[in-house]
């Protein structure tokens, strides 16, 4: 009988036909999407394997280099001996298996003296608990308690927004541990639902009939989407094109047939997605000009706009930065002056070295530049000002 790894069972959690397509036809897999999702995910893990064994006693199971027979055999040495932290210790019991991230010897034992008690540790790049992680970690903790390991706690450990890297290679404080040991303790029958109603889909001869829906891209997007919809034609204005149309309204309205923002009932818009869907229909472009020049009438020229792009990174490379603060490394200003004369000036930097400074320096330069007319006033605007001014904060 198969056992089920964790991301198979969490997949049937998403959607059984994500399931049973993972089994029986993973050559429809398209995991473009989650290139990036796994990149940063490794790169966390290395860290945590630095953090949580900053001696270096610990051991690292290698599955890809040494297979799943040896993987098990050899986490069930290390766990028997318990000497030091354990990475990538792998199950397998119960119908399932799973690897966990890292395992902690704690000091004291069971009451057998020779049986002893673990920490279990899900490592997420995210910077809080994600709702699916407490289904996650109590896959992980059934799976090494129906293995006869004695897990005395259970935690998800994850990015603190708030750390902030000092530039001398100490990580020290990067993740922060949240417990979910009592959830992931009753939640022994959830997991044992999970496995037979994952056994029940394997079984089927032909996939599941299931619609595309929200479930698509959560929790994650599924790498199937493309199969899912092959036969979907084409929406020239798909829901997606309305301003602050939530998922779920979304959802019920795609499960009805409608697919494209044209046939949405109007009674079911506010008046912004109406005026959306009304000038969409019509093909006339909507520009209220007075508004616009009433809006406009207190700033004038000079004026100049501004646009960044940023870099950001889970684990901080450079002194003073936080993990996934948004860093400029390029800016784009264009300036219009009172007579209509338009300039355009910029900045790149992708030396590697942090570009906060030069970045800065020249952004006050360029700004506080007079115009051609002597002027330095006037308005800076920008398509989402709230951005640009987050990164001007964080610079200064």
């Amino acid at each position: 009988m198969r056992s089920f790894s964790k991301s198979k069972i969490i997949a049937y959690q998403q959607c059984p036909k994500r399931l049973w397509l993972e089994l029986h036809r993973p050559e429809l897999r398209d995991d473009s999407a989650s290139t990036t999702a796994f990149r940063i995910g490794n790169e966390v893990g290395e860290m945590a394997r630095t953090l949580y064994d900053p001696d270096g006693n610990g051991r690292f199971i290698d599955l890809d280099a040494i297979g799943f027979d040896k993987a098990f055999a050899d986490s069930a040495d290390l766990l028997e001996k318990g000497d030091g932290p354990i990475f990538e210790a792998g199950f397998k019991a119960g119908g399932a298996l799973a690897f966990a991230d890292v395992m902690l010897p704690l000091a004291e034992t069971s009451d057998d003296s020779d049986h002893h008690r673990w920490h279990l540790i899900e490592v997420k790049s995210s910077t809080r608990v994600k709702d699916y992680h407490w289904n996650d970690i109590a896959v992980q903790a059934y799976v090494a308690r129906a293995s006869d390991i004695d897990i005395a706690k259970a935690s998800i450990a994850h990015i603190n927004r708030d750390f902030v890297y000092q530039g001398d290679g100490n990580y020290r404080g990067l993740l922060t541990e949240s417990d979910l040991t009592h959830h992931t303790f009753t939640a022994s029958s959830d997991v044992e639902k999970w496995i037979a109603g994952a056994r029940d889909i394997d079984a089927l001869e032909e996939e599941p009939d299931i619609a595309t829906g929200a479930q698509c891209n959560d929790p994650f997007p599924c790498p199937f989407s493309a199969y899912c919809n092959r036969h979907q034609s084409a929406v020239d204005y798909p829901l997606t094109s309305l301003p602050r149309f939530n998922g779920i309204k979304r959802a019920e309205l795609e499960a009805t047939g409608i697919i494209d923002l044209r046939d949405v009932p109007d009674d079911q818009l506010t008046p912004l997605q109406l005026k959306v869907k009304q000038h969409t229909c019509s093909g006339e472009t909507f520009f209220d000009r007075e508004a616009a020049a009433a809006d406009l009438a207190d700033h004038g020229a000079p004026a100049k706009f501004l646009d960044f792009e940023t870099a950001m990174f889970p684990v901080p490379i450079w002194k003073g930065t936080r993990p996934y603060q948004q860093i400029p490394f390029q800016y784009s200003l264009h300036s219009i002056d009172a007579n209509g004369t338009l300039t355009h000036e910029a900045f790149l930097d992708i030396c590697g070295d942090d570009p906060s400074q030069a970045l800065a320096a020249s952004l006050v330069a360029h700004c506080c530049a007079a115009d051609t007319d002597g002027d330095s006033s006037g308005p800076i605007f920008a398509y989402f000002a709230r951005f640009e001014k987050r990164v001007i904060d964080d610079l200064s």
